[in-house]
């Protein structure tokens, strides 16, 4: 569901549309997008925008229930994993409810970037910087 307002007539649209379990992946540059699920390419050059400042905006407007994300990125990008637990955790204050946090393979991440409603690319070039949110409801 839609919270607010966003710039971006893309990523405007696909949160208005949302239903409650409708997926949206927030995605770095280097991410392989399925064929057939629509692509928001927000990527301008290395870095820009970055991965959070995607997440930031994307979540001031859509109702946050449930994130996944690659295991890998425990490992090999600790620094955005810290940054994005802490981020989830005052998203969930804001919000006023729980947010659960599944790890998957980077291989079944990228299988169920096909299920999304939309993947927005950002221009981030650090691994494994990639978020499936799953909408919630504001009631």
């Amino acid at each position: 569901m839609k919270k607010g307002t966003v710039l971006n007539a893309d990523i405007s649209s696909v949160i208005s549309r949302l239903g409650h379990t409708d997926t949206l992946v927030i995605a770095d540059a280097g991410l392989p997008i399925p064929r057939n699920t629509p692509r928001i390419d927000l990527a301008l050059t290395h870095g820009v925008p970055g991965f959070m400042q995607v997440v930031e905006v994307v979540t001031q407007e859509m109702q946050v229930e449930a994130a996944v994300l690659a295991s890998e990125i425990k490992q090999h990008n600790p620094q955005l994993h810290e940054t994005l637990l802490s981020y989830i955790e005052q998203l969930q204050q804001h919000q006023g409810n729980t947010i659960s946090i599944r790890y998957i393979s980077h291989e079944q991440f990228k299988q169920l970037t096909a299920e999304s409603q939309a993947v927005i690319r950002s221009g981030e070039c650090s691994p494994y910087a990639n978020i499936i949110l799953c909408a919630g409801v504001t009631f």
